[in-house]
């Protein structure tokens, strides 16, 4: 077999380094790219994907591994190269082309670009041959050649055109409204896409999108609807029951193919985990049901043993196949359960996880039975229980010792790729959930997980004040984006709260001053995802709306109202303001989609919290324990010590003996006054509930 290498084998991206031995002459994106583009007078053949992407691998083996494919492709163009999880702008930027052209998007993200890299047409996966009225690259690539030789004129145009919808597309206006209603908006059309059979939203294909319950969390807390909290619950319920989570190994996968939870794509992704253990800990904090604590804890456990670095940080991502197949490592055949638990445990086993003897996974392409099966709950271990005529508890213990027996016989498993570049904002959001989950727990390992993680961020990836964007091999690399610096804030702010360290808001501050230095749209509000002194694009991309996780913005925005309450910093109140403007023209036309901004908004326009107490006050850990135990997402409590200068000076409070003489009141501010000072804990959490 011929041996090919080509640009990428130089590059640190484990998705780039899978593609460097393909036949295809690939570049990785830059200068040398686009020169040799305009030399040879050659489109641009633009591929988009990461490295634990299923059908980015089905078309890399498909096409990008074939001679016949390669030939046509270095014949007829310029091929390049991304990572999209090592460059998200231009992920964004060409994700929101393929939006606008063909109305919808996903990877491998495939665009033909001119030499001067303007988009002319956009596809995802496409196959080798031409079928069922859809292209084949062979085929595309012929045509592409004969359209660039006779039409040049006509693919310029259509080129320009593209460009000028982009910018159009991209545009926001700072004369936008935020209305008090907008909660209330996001309710009613996230309530019209609720599945009241399986939870989750739509009727298809369903994804987590932890976001959407965090709001339904706190729609309830300000509401008491109860149906908001209805649908978290079952949301949640249905997800860890499903086939969408790893029963074996904990932690969830991507999302799955059907609307009953059932089929997943297999790819574990960290900041899937790390929303997701946000949303747990809320549903256990909102509710009490230690049920939801446990799952954070499996999340967790799932976290420590696959995806955590010696240094404390979490690599990005586990691959959807491995050996060549989709989820070979996370399915089952029933006669391998039986040879590793017995008949009689065997037996138990797959009734209560649903192992069909013909199995039931079925094949996402061809849908014909692979013969194994995807575990799954129906029911409650309580129902099973009962079933099985067995204690609960029994039953409890029985499978925790069969799930270690299955999970040690797994190992042995050929395993999925795990992509170990480490990413600033994905691992913000693992340091955010890490510190809340303490918060609600009170389990110092939680604690301890996310003060190391955000020492090696801090520590190994930032530099004069400047955030880089991945860290791989002992370099961290790329300028920061938007989503790193917020994030991080994100995860910051929840340290601080969780340990009083001076330390943590002040670097979430001096990141507050750098995103509006260096991001800032001065002209319309709200933030640009790359920065000011980065590589200039087609268009500086301002997303506000949520995808597979929020967006920059809308973390950013609760940040600074977060920050605007426990520092009294008017700007940062402003700041936050003027990122809700920008987008709430946006928001009205398409509210369920920017779910997390609406969190936000609610907590800046509807009312919020500062609770503060001395140290010193003897009810101070009561305090703590009912504020952190219970779920009140728009209080903060801030425990003041005269004696910590350095935690004074960030809350900018006045360091006097006088505070002593305060150090058994509770005050309670909102953004426009503070109530009479309360020398009862009750009294303090009745005004918290006052809004249920």
């Amino acid at each position: 077999m011929t041996e090919y290498t080509n640009r990428l084998i130089r590059e640190k991206s484990p998705y780039l380094q899978q593609h460097a031995h393909n036949p295809v002459d690939w570049y990785p994106w830059g200068d040398e790219a686009f020169r040799e583009a305009k030399s040879r007078n050659r489109p641009i053949f633009l591929s988009i994907g990461y490295s634990t992407c299923h059908w980015c691998h089905v078309m890399e083996r498909e096409s990008f591994e074939h001679p016949k494919v390669a030939e046509v492709l270095n014949r007829t163009f310029v091929c390049i190269k991304v990572d999209r999880e090592e460059r998200p702008d231009l992920d964004s930027t060409f994700m929101a082309v393929s939006q606008m052209m063909t109305g919808t998007g996903g990877w491998p993200l495939n665009i033909i670009l001119t030499p001067d890299g303007v988009p002319v047409f956009a596809l995802t996966y496409i196959p080798r041959e031409s079928r069922g009225g859809q292209v084949g690259i062979i085929d595309l690539a012929n045509q592409i050649n004969e359209l660039w030789a006779e039409g040049r004129e006509d693919v310029e145009k259509r080129a320009q055109e593209v460009l000028s919808n982009l910018k159009n597309m991209n545009s926001h206006s700072s004369s936008g409204t935020i209305g008090d209603d907008i909660p209330e908006r996001v309710f009613r059309q996230m309530s019209g896409f609720y599945d009241s059979e399986y939870g989750g939203f739509g009727s298809s294909q369903k994804f987590p999108s932890p976001q959407n319950l965090m709001f339904l969390l706190r729609y309830y807390h300000r509401t008491g609807n109860s149906k908001a909290l209805e649908m978290v619950t079952k949301t949640l319920n249905s997800m860890r029951n499903g086939g969408i989570f790893d029963h074996i190994g904990y932690g969830f996968h991507r999302y799955s193919t059907d609307p009953a939870w059932l089929l997943p794509h297999f790819e574990k992704m960290i900041y899937d985990q790390a929303y997701l253990m946000m949303a747990y800990t809320e549903a256990f904090q909102a509710t009490g049901d230690r049920y939801y604590e446990n799952v954070v804890r499996e999340i967790f456990s799932f976290l420590s043993r696959e995806m955590a670095s010696p240094e404390g940080a979490y690599y990005s991502a586990l691959d959807a196949d491995s050996e060549g197949e989709e989820g070979k490592f996370y399915t089952w055949r029933s006669s391998e359960i039986m040879a590793v638990l017995g008949q009689e445990d065997a037996a138990i086993f797959m009734q209560v996880y649903n192992v069909d003897p013909s199995g039931n996974y079925l094949d996402e392409a061809t849908g014909r039975s692979t013969g194994k099966n995807v575990l799954h709950l129906t029911g409650s271990l309580r129902e099973e229980a009962d079933r099985l005529g067995m204690p609960v508890e029994e039953l409890q213990s029985r499978l925790s010792s069969m799930r270690t027996r299955l999970l040690e016989y797994r190992s042995k498993r050929v395993r999925p790729h795990r992509d170990e570049k480490i990413l600033a904002d994905m691992n913000g959001l693992i340091i955010a959930a890490l510190a809340r989950a303490y918060r609600a727990t009170g389990d110092s390992e939680f604690l301890k997980a996310s003060k190391k993680c955000e020492d090696f961020i801090t520590g190994r990836m930032m530099k004069d004040g400047r955030l880089y964007h991945r860290f791989k091999d002992g370099e961290a690399a790329i300028q920061g984006y938007l989503d790193d610096y917020a994030f991080l804030s994100f995860g910051l702010i929840e340290l601080f709260l969780s340990t009083m360290d001076a330390g943590y808001l002040a670097k979430a501050i001096g990141i507050a001053g750098t995103i509006d230095g260096h991001f800032k749209d001065s002209a319309n509000g709200g933030y640009y995802f790359t920065p000011d002194d980065g590589e200039k694009l087609l268009v500086r991309i301002k997303e506000g709306h949520d995808g597979s996780y929020p967006s920059g913005n809308s973390v950013q925005m609760l940040n600074l109202a977060r920050m605007g309450s426990m520092v009294s910093g008017d700007q940062y109140i402003a700041w936050a303001d003027s990122i809700g403007r920008s987008f709430a023209n946006d928001i009205l036309r398409s509210p369920m989609y920017f779910s997390f901004m609406a969190i936000a908004i609610d907590y800046l326009k509807n009312g919020s919290y500062l609770v503060k107490t001395s140290a010193s006050n003897p009810d101070v850990e009561k305090l703590r324990s009912r504020m952190w135990k219970g779920f009140y997402p728009d209080a903060e409590l801030v425990v003041t010590d005269s004696k910590d200068t350095d935690l004074m000076r960030v809350l900018d409070e006045p360091v006097s003996a006088g505070n002593d003489e305060k150090r058994n009141y509770i005050m309670i501010c909102t953004q426009m006054n503070c109530l009479p000072p309360l020398t009862s804990v009750d009294a303090a959490i009745a005004v918290l509930e006052k809004k249920k």
